[in-house]
């Protein structure tokens, strides 16, 4: 969806630019009028940042049976050691139904989720540190349980066949869900890096992080930092000729 917009927004801005420089006919006339309604619209809508939820008297509200404060404790146990996300506990914390799903794993049921993880042994390789924090309640999807974290990593073991050198892996922070069912098990887990710009992984997380970390990335692009692809790299060259021709 971000493509398309940007995508729309550079044609809207090379419509513009050819409309200003020669004279307005058909198709352009018809687009920059469109455009010229849409901005109208838009100066006439109510602010998008002035709005805050009332999210004490939301969560009071919420018909789901498990209060915040019990749902964010049991979040807690979850990532606890005795828990490790349902790898200590043989899977116990799992509704039979759950579901990962990441950026670009996913979403992938119970059994897998399990045989996935034991198959990395990454606390054999690392000595981690998750460093959780920011733990909230969606006031709007009242089972769900937000947090972030920002993980450390010393590359202790072999990993991947990359030998130990004592280095020091570090993450870009990772914005992280809990969606539980009534009966408390985890129905969902799914997390996200939110700044690629930072850490030592190529913005990447999760086991792909620990891969690129120690140079020992997939051979496949979703296991590579980001890059623009020809396409939109084209899309911005050419919305920047447009916007320079309707500067002249």
């Amino acid at each position: 969806m971000k493509i398309a917009s940007l995508a729309f927004v550079s044609l809207l801005s090379t419509v513009s630019a050819f409309a200003s420089t020669s004279k307005p006919t058909g198709i352009v006339t018809h687009l920059k009028a469109e455009t010229t309604d849409v901005e109208t619209s838009a100066s006439s809508s109510k602010p998008m940042f002035d709005s805050f939820l009332d999210e004490d008297a939301m969560l009071a509200e919420s018909t789901f049976p498990i209060k915040p404060n019990d749902l964010m404790e049991r979040a807690k146990y979850l990532l606890s050691p005795d828990c490790g996300i349902g790898t200590k506990d043989g899977g116990e914390c799992l509704a039979e139904d759950f579901e990962f799903i990441a950026a670009v794993v996913g979403p992938i049921g119970r059994e897998e989720y399990l045989n996935a993880l034991g198959s990395f042994n990454l606390e054999d390789a690392f000595d981690i540190t998750p460093n959780f924090f920011g733990m909230s309640v969606d006031p709007m999807q009242p089972n769900r349980v937000w947090f972030f974290n920002r993980v450390k990593g010393i590359h202790k073991g072999e990993f991947m066949g990359a030998k130990p050198d004592g280095k020091e892996i570090v993450y870009p922070p990772q914005v992280q869900h809990f969606d539980f069912n009534e009966d408390g098990k985890l129905k969902e887990y799914g997390f996200y890096t939110a700044d690629r710009r930072q850490g030592n992984t190529g913005g990447l997380g999760g086991a792909f992080g620990f891969m690129y970390g120690v140079g020992k990335p997939l051979p496949i692009p979703e296991c590579q930092p980001y890059k623009r692809s020809f396409r939109f790299r084209l899309l911005n060259f050419v919305g920047s000729f447009a916007q320079k021709l309707s500067k002249k």
